[in-house]
């Protein structure tokens, strides 16, 4: 066992008492909870003759497949610190995760300054199990993971995440679903993000069977994969629904007898799309995050249960989260009145790695998200947009989000909405609209007027224009800031 990463005491528990029941599937092999222990003990035992110790850290390159699931939870057990890093980054950001975090070693891609090795560059079958070295003096407090954000509004972060945060953030998870030992999960979400590191971690923490899947690119291999395991669940980002959608029709309803679960996130998704997936899906838990790399689905609505109002983003996920809304000097805002959402709980992470944890991002106790949004009487929580996307029209804030859905319920396939000076030289920003092409069949004038009529003034968009690719991050939220002007 490991004292200090509870995570991994409990994969060895199930290694324990079901040591032949699958815990990965790769393809063609399957790991059982037992092969899935003895891994992480080799590759352990590996890293530690390779020199790794407890508190150094490693660059690990998150491949989907059975060698970065044995090193990423090696790493954790001799008390290193995992930076995780996304196997399609450009060399310019590895260099830059390189420099901010000085790893001892780079796995699974060549780095010109760090000793890097391939995953199967090194020999598991060689390395002894028994001799692994379970992190002698390491606290669940330590940090476990750096995960880098995005960077959609300013240089990318070092997230610094403990062991016993990513223990809470998969509890609260499974608590709020309802994950069971019997569930298989099909993952075709990256691993190198919150969202589907997560799910791997939920899945293990309760003994079920996580399906490893490129991407939901090949819909046929998704759908396959689906059937084939007999899988309860899956996680996608709101982008995934909408290929789904375009490309395969409602063909993905035919296995709604089968999914008890569907966990969607990193991304607002248009009430439209909310409800035909409900529609499609009429006896399945729909649970939709909110939460960020920093404090990871701090609240979750669930379709069916709160489908009479689908624009909320729901309640705490559990007891043990807080969430309250603040204006800029730190103090509670009322019902109903907007400010910045900002989170208390055993999941927000330790701090960031260049500044730790300061009044900067954090009220007391409660993480600063950047997001604007507001709570309901009955508790509800609401978001408007992060703090800097919003368009600040003659001093009444616009919410792109919220012009984006209107465009979508019009019949429009996908938009992106940005600030853009007033032409008129009055209001100082005003709404543009950019507009997929070959995305609908509305003019810009006949889609303006209709946007008339269910918007307030201010918020209907000035300027419009089309707009060939979208520009979104890898988890599918929408990057506004690179179209404002």
């Amino acid at each position: 066992m490991s004292s200090h990463s509870p995570i991994l005491d409990a994969i060895f528990r199930h290694a324990a008492e079901t040591p032949s029941k699958p815990a990965v599937v790769d393809g063609n092999v399957v790991v059982t909870y037992s092969g899935l222990a003895d891994g992480i003990r080799r590759a352990a035992s590996a890293l530690s003759g390779l020199g790794v110790r407890r508190g150094d850290r490693v660059a690990i390159s998150a491949q989907k497949g059975t060698g970065y699931v044995f090193f990423y939870f090696a790493s954790q057990f001799i008390g290193a610190v995992n930076v995780v890093v996304d196997a399609q980054s450009s060399e310019g950001r590895l260099r830059f995760v390189e420099a901010k975090t000085r790893p001892v070693l780079c796995l699974g891609y060549s780095s010109p300054d760090v000793r890097s090795l391939g995953f199967d560059e090194i020999d598991l079958s060689a390395a002894s199990a028994a001799a692994a070295p379970a992190g002698e003096g390491a606290s669940p407090d330590d940090v476990a993971e750096i995960l880098f954000t995005t960077g959609t509004t300013g240089e990318p972060k070092g997230v610094c995440l403990s062991h016993a945060n990513i223990f809470a953030s998969a509890s609260n998870i499974n608590s709020f679903i309802g994950n069971t030992a019997d569930d298989v999960e099909v993952l075709a979400l990256p691993i190198c993000h919150s969202f589907g590191l997560g799910r791997l971690r939920c899945c293990l923490v309760k003994g079920a069977t996580i399906v490893l899947l490129g991407s939901f690119a090949n819909l046929p291999l998704f759908f396959r994969a689906l059937e084939r395991h007999q899988a309860t669940g899956f996680g996608m980002v709101p982008a995934a629904w909408a290929y789904i959608r375009k490309v395969s029709g409602d063909r993905i309803a035919r296995f709604a007898p089968q999914i008890r679960y569907i966990e969607i996130g990193s991304a607002a998704m248009p009430r439209e799309r909310k409800e035909e997936l409900a529609k499609m899906f009429p006896n399945t838990r729909i649970c939709h995050h909110y939460g960020l790399t920093e404090a990871s689905r701090a609240a979750f609505m669930e379709y069916h249960a709160d489908a009479t109002d689908l624009n909320t983003i729901g309640r705490e996920v559990c007891a043990e989260v807080s969430i309250r809304v603040f204006d800029e000097g730190g103090r509670p805002q009322p019902d109903g009145t907007p400010g910045e959402i900002c989170v208390r709980g055993n999941m927000v992470m330790k701090g960031y790695l260049d500044r730790g944890r300061t009044d900067v991002d954090f009220f007391g106790e409660y993480f600063r998200t950047g997001d604007i949004g507001w709570r309901s009487p009955d508790g509800r929580l609401y978001l408007a947009g992060r703090k800097k996307e919003l368009i600040n029209v003659g001093g009444r804030k616009a919410s792109p989000s919220e012009i984006e859905d209107a465009a979508i319920s019009l019949g429009v396939e996908d938009c992106i909405c940005a600030a853009a000076p007033d032409p008129e030289g009055i209001l100082g920003e005003v709404p543009k609209l950019y507009i997929l092409r070959n995305g609908t069949s509305l003019s810009f004038d006949e889609l303006k007027s209709r946007l008339s009529s269910i918007l307030e003034p201010y918020k209907v968009p000035v300027m419009y224009e089309w707009i060939d690719v979208i520009p979104k991050t890898a988890s599918g939220k929408k990057q506004r800031l690179q179209l404002s002007s």
